[in-house]
């Protein structure tokens, strides 16, 4: 099992960055596909932003392409996003996700229904 905590949202203005973190915990971590995902108000929840179990392949939603960067740290147990250069439509609860029961060395996913382990979220909201 993964149990995932968010932290690092807030409030900023649109141009400004915030890096959000994900705490896992579970030695399933270290196999894990780790997402972001995000959900505004009145919408479905999107996807962020995907890397592989050793960091070493990542993907983005096009949004965000170019602005905002996951990494993922297995000494710390964390996954981050970096986001710079917010937006207003950036508002949105963001959750990470793991998904554990996989198969290949560089696998990813944007499909939220294929994780396995969700946190529970972290407002951003970004001001015009």
């Amino acid at each position: 099992q993964v149990q995932l905590v968010e932290s690092g949202g807030g409030l900023v203005q649109a141009g400004a960055s915030l890096r959000l973190s994900c705490a896992a915990s579970g030695r399933a971590f270290h196999t894990s596909v780790m997402g972001w995902f995000r959900q505004a108000p009145g919408k479905e929840r999107e996807f962020v932003a995907t890397i592989s179990w050793n960091g070493g392949v990542t993907y983005y939603a096009d949004s965000v392409k170019g602005r905002f960067t996951i990494s993922r740290d297995h000494a710390k147990n964390t996954v981050y996003l970096q986001m710079n250069t917010l937006r207003p439509e950036d508002t949105a609860v963001y959750f990470c996700a793991a998904e554990v029961d996989y198969s290949g060395a560089n696998y990813l996913t944007d499909d939220a229904a294929k994780y396995d382990y969700w946190g529970q979220g972290t407002q951003v909201t970004v001001s015009s």
